[in-house]
């Protein structure tokens, strides 16, 4: 199995051992014994700094080459095979695992590579499966004593602030994905996005007028994509398929989460109750 990426050395690893990535994920060597021998640990370069310092782990056995995900953010994973459709591709959440496919398997880590400062790029990383079994490569272990070059903590990942305009607007913009309601979800019009958020919130941050609408769904766009993919910059496409892929992805990168959804429809259901009638 070899794993491979823009900047980063291709790592070869044969049966029986095990490959552990991320920002910084030398941390998480065992420090002794068979198991220290056989894994090895890379860092991928221009992580941004939200990204888990362990991502992943790929444990190569006899027959199988297996991924477990670490990092707090999702991870979705696509590869070609030999079956009906030709594909799969699916998201992996922390602590799930999944067999590789033989062939090639490719990892985007959403929002995970650092461009310049407060913008990021998707970040990719392709593991390659196959029958042959080549000598591992060599790897550096640490230099006792050596620093720690990444000693902070694992960053928060890029945001909105929560109750804000952008952050409702992103939640009534993806709402048809977190709740799942429908096997091909259509984007909210303006005129919805205003009547939740107001249904929500008792305030709507003059919403009604469509071009705050658009205006918010901008920033959300540059926010979830970031400069290179944001398809407002892009500059192409029907409108209401720009809005599609903004709601979808919104969703994924988890600008905002059903437990977010579950919370405001909460709040709204408690103002709306009644008060109760005085006892005699």
């Amino acid at each position: 199995m070899t794993l491979r990426g823009s900047g980063l050395p291709t790592v070869t690893l044969g049966s029986g051992e095990t490959l552990l990535f991320g920002r910084s994920p030398h941390t998480s060597l065992p420090e002794e014994g068979e198991a220290a021998l056989r894994t090895t640990a890379i860092a991928l370069p221009r992580c941004a700094p939200h990204v888990s310092r362990l991502l992943g782990e790929l444990v190569v056995g006899e027959e199988i080459a297996r991924l477990r995900w670490h990092g707090s953010g999702e991870t979705q994973v696509s590869s070609l095979f030999d079956a009906p459709g030709g594909a799969r591709r699916v998201t992996l959440a922390e602590g799930m695992s999944l067999l590789l496919d033989e062939g090639e398997n490719q990892l985007v880590v959403m929002r995970g590579r650092q461009t310049v400062a407060g913008t990021y790029d998707d970040l990719a990383i392709v593991v390659d499966v196959h029958a042959s079994t080549p000598d591992p490569a060599p790897r550096r272990r640490p230099e006792e004593g050596e620093d720690d070059v990444d000693a902070t903590a694992t960053a928060p990942a890029p945001h909105l602030p929560t109750q804000s305009r952008e952050w409702y607007v992103a939640l009534a913009l993806a709402e048809p994905w977190l709740t799942g309601t429908d096997d091909y979800p259509r984007p909210p019009s303006n005129r919805e996005i205003y009547e939740r958020v107001l249904g929500w919130h008792g305030y709507a941050w003059n919403l009604e007028r469509a071009q705050r609408v658009d205006d918010a769904i901008r920033s959300i766009s540059s926010l979830a994509f970031g400069p290179r993919d944001d398809p407002f910059r892009a500059g192409s496409g029907r409108a209401q398929n720009v809005r599609f892929a903004i709601g979808r992805r919104t969703a994924e990168v988890r600008l905002v989460t059903v437990e977010d959804l579950e919370r405001v429809e909460r709040a709204a259901a408690a103002r709306k109750v009644p008060p109760a009638a005085p006892s005699s």
